[in-house]
Formats: structure tokens, C-alpha cells, sequence
């Protein structure tokens, strides 16, 4: 695999603009949430779209001047769908130098041979992967698990289930995996998929389509995208507005009773108010 060019001219001072925004987000999100601590060792989990090949360079250009010490490894979990170019992320990884592994296992089997025909797979699939990556995680002694999950997945997500699950719930960017074992971080947390996207096309990245596996797009999450791309481009700030609301919850202007006591609400010296109320209206 040949080494990338590298961009020149105008695109190298773009590049140069994009690389530092996406490095003060990503310093801010992990300064903000602890998500990286003196003696980590962190496991990125790298897919082979944008968001991954990011966070990796991004991540790996903090660590070389980060004031603690942290160690950085990629993990690719190759699934075993058809055509999947299996030559293309070992060589992208070793021209860069970075600590990597490809586990192999084939869960695509498993997912054929479970979900009917027609059926999205995205469910079944995702669970697989996360077990082994966590138990990845373990055999190589990972302290932290990085994902690509960046802000616009992070309020699609809040979105999604909102309308679908009743839940205001969304992606934190630091979290406790439910088996307890580890602890997963997202450093992209408060960068733009726009950003992103637009870095990566510069990087030259080598992508690899995420349809592979033939499943059809989650058509939800789809429709809420292009509902904040239409928002993005003839409301500007919307969506900064929206993610800092997330930031900036009062309990108390909600509805949930396990967030608020509302019972225990009660006017100060309520007999009195009455008493003062009945002679106004006499």
C-alpha cells in the first residue's frame, strides 16, 4: 500500500485549520469528562470509516504532546463479510507506525443464520462486536476503550430515542460497559461530523463502505440526519444550541419524579398566604 500524499498549498492550510479545531475539541472533551489518565492504555477501535481513522490521528498526534503518559493501540474486528478488503486497514496501520491488532471472527455467519431475511441486522450485529472488543480489551490490557461516536451521533441518537424508545437518553461521552469491565470513552464527543468529514476527505483516508454486510440503512436514524443537515443549513447555531442543552439539564423544568421530588414541593407558611389571600378578596 502506498503512503498517502500529503496535501499542499491551499489544502494544507486547510487541513492544518481542521486538524487543530478537531484537537481542541477532542483535548477539551477529554479534559472535561476525564476520559484519559496518566498510565491509560487505550484501545481505539478503528471500523475503517471517517470517524475512526479521526480519532486515531487525532488521538495520536495528542499523544505526542500530551504532559501524561498514555499508551494508544488500534483494534480491528474483521466480521468476515463478503468482500471485505481485509489487506486494506494492516497496511494503513503499518505505514503509520501505531500498535495494532486485526481480530477475526465471523459473526456475519451467525447474523445471517439468526435475523429473517429482511430484517436489519444492525441490532444482533452491534451486541457481537461489542462482546469481543470488550473482551479484546482485557487480553490486551486496554484501561479505556475509545469509539468514533462523534457529536451529531451523540444528538441522533438523543433524537432517536425520543421519538422511538420514550427515552431522553443519548451517548455519554464516558461510560461503565454494562458488564462492568470496562470503560469506554468517546474523545470526538463535541467535534462536527462536518469537520470530520471534510478532514478526512483532505487525509485521503482509505475508507471502507459500511454496507458490506447488505443490511439496509437504519432508515430512523437517516431521516433524523437529514432532518439536522436541513436545520444546519438554514438555522445555523441550532445544533450547537441542542448539544449544549444536553449540558445544561434542570431537573426540576422536567417531568421525570426520579430526577425531581416534586412531592415535597410546598409554599413557605401556606396557612398565612391563604389568610392574606381571603382579605384581598374581601
Amino acid at each position: 500500500m502506498e503512503l498517502l500524499s500529503e496535501p499542499k498549498g491551499k489544502d494544507r492550510v486547510e487541513v492544518n485549520k481542521l486538524q487543530k479545531l478537531l484537537r481542541r475539541e477532542v483535548g477539551r472533551a477529554i479534559a472535561d469528562f476525564k476520559m484519559i489518565e496518566e498510565g491509560d492504555r487505550v484501545m481505539c477501535c478503528l471500523s475503517g470509516g471517517k470517524d475512526s481513522y479521526t480519532m486515531l490521528e487525532i488521538l495520536s498526534n495528542l499523544k505526542a504532546h500530551a504532559p501524561i503518559h498514555f499508551e494508544l493501540f488500534a483494534v480491528n474486528l474483521d466480521q468476515k463479510q463478503p468482500g471485505f478488503p481485509e489487506h486494506v486497514l494492516p497496511e494503513y496501520l503499518a505505514s503509520i507506525g501505531v500498535e495494532y491488532y486485526v481480530i477475526e471472527r465471523d459473526t456475519y455467519s451467525i447474523v445471517k443464520d439468526k435475523v429473517p431475511e429482511g430484517k436489519t441486522t444492525c441490532g444482533l450485529c452491534s451486541r457481537l462486536r461489542r462482546g469481543i472488543l470488550y473482551d479484546v480489551a482485557q487480553d490486551k490490557g486496554a484501561t479505556k476503550i475509545a469509539l468514533g461516536h462523534h457529536r451529531d451521533d451523540i444528538l441522533e441518537t438523543l433524537f432517536l430515542n425520543m421519538f422511538h424508545g420514550g427515552k431522553m437518553k443519548a451517548m455519554p461521552p464516558k461510560l461503565k460497559s454494562d458488564d462492568g469491565r470496562n470503560v469506554l470513552i468517546r474523545p470526538l464527543a463535541y467535534c462536527r461530523e462536518k469537520d470530520i468529514e471534510r478532514f478526512a476527505k483532505y487525509k485521503q483516508y482509505p475508507i471502507i463502505p459500511c454496507n458490506l454486510c447488505g443490511s439496509q440503512e437504519n432508515l430512523q436514524r437517516k431521516m433524523i440526519k437529514d432532518m439536522f443537515q436541513d436545520w444546519d443549513r438554514r438555522y445555523p447555531g441550532r445544533l450547537e444550541n441542542m448539544f449544549r442543552s444536553m449540558q445544561n439539564v434542570v431537573p426540576s423544568h422536567m417531568a421525570d419524579i426520579n430526577l425531581f421530588d416534586f412531592e415535597s414541593l410546598a409554599p413557605a407558611e401556606p396557612i398565612e398566604a391563604f389568610e392574606k389571600l381571603d382579605v384581598i378578596n374581601l
